[in-house]
């Protein structure tokens, strides 16, 4: 359980200003996390962000209801931020405004550490002796309003960061290696983000078995449609459509609506129902 209880969501302009007088108040570096719905949503939005500081606590705050938070921002400027895989929660906390000074990256620290599990769960159990539950690392975290025990997990994720943190910098300091750390943290932070790859289609699982030019003409129609449907109802692909069905249509090459359904990835009831709008793709 979190020392402190699982604190409520805060989702109006008024709690969010008395979290920002706290966090402005609070002392040392301040833990933070970021959720996603990978596998749910299009896009890596993201759709809760956990922070603790010593003397101000844990908040859980919803940027769905709160988009813009660079008052908090502000209010943590020239203090080190705490994460754990920071390059994959910076581009989505910028989108809400949250930009840090400072990064201490944990994940990155066990890394450099030679550690070789360096997950926040077996970081924590290695470093700390600590068991941290992760069941609801993959959940939909676009969900409103979101059920207590995910809550709690979310607070638990910012939970132990400050600890840690503190016990990787020492054995970091005793290793030699903290300005290299130092170092590598500055260029996770100041790192842009990743250029749009040139051909995004040929990093569907399974395309190696499409040896055919029509094959991968297929392929890639379906992607393409498929992204632009995903994208226009904001679901991740592979929910639109699974990559297995790219693939088999590309091995197939059906000829009419009929032969499509007639693959196993399109046999499902709403795949059926779309299956002229995937016939026509190609």
């Amino acid at each position: 359980e979190p020392a402190d209880g699982v604190p409520d969501v805060v989702d109006t302009p008024r709690r969010l200003a008395e979290v920002v007088a706290a966090f402005a108040a609070g002392t040392g570096p301040v833990a933070v996390d970021a959720e996603r719905a990978s596998g749910y949503r299009y896009g890596q939005r993201t759709y809760l962000v956990q922070l603790r500081r010593r003397g101000a606590g844990t908040a859980i705050i919803d940027p769905v209801a709160l988009p813009d938070l660079s008052a908090l921002s502000a209010a943590l400027r020239g203090t080190e931020w705490v994460l754990h895989a920071a390059s994959q929660d910076l581009p989505g906390l910028a989108e809400q405004g949250l930009v840090p000074d400072e990064v201490f990256d944990t994940e990155l620290a066990a890394r450099l550490l030679g550690m070789e599990r360096v997950g926040l769960a077996a970081v924590v159990a290695e470093v700390l002796g600590r068991g941290l539950a992760k069941e609801h690392s993959a959940v939909d975290w676009s969900t409103r309003p979101l059920p207590a025990e995910w809550l709690r997990y979310a607070a638990l994720d910012v939970e132990l960061l400050v600890d840690l943190r503190d016990a990787l910098h020492e054995r970091l300091r005793r290793e030699g290696k903290l300005e290299w750390a130092r170092q590598e943290f500055a260029a996770v932070r100041d790192a842009p983000p990743p250029a749009p790859r040139a051909e995004p289609w040929r990093r569907t699982s399974g395309l190696h078995a499409v040896r055919s030019t029509r094959g991968l003409a297929v392929v890639r129609a379906l992607w393409e449609a498929r992204d632009a449907d995903a994208r226009a109802r904001d679901v991740s692909p592979g929910r639109v459509l699974p990559d297995a069905a790219l693939v088999a249509a590309g091995l197939a090459l059906p000829r009419s609506v009929a032969a499509l359904t007639e693959l196993k990835p399109f046999a499902g009831r709403a795949t059926r129902r779309r299956a002229a709008y995937w016939f026509a793709a190609v």
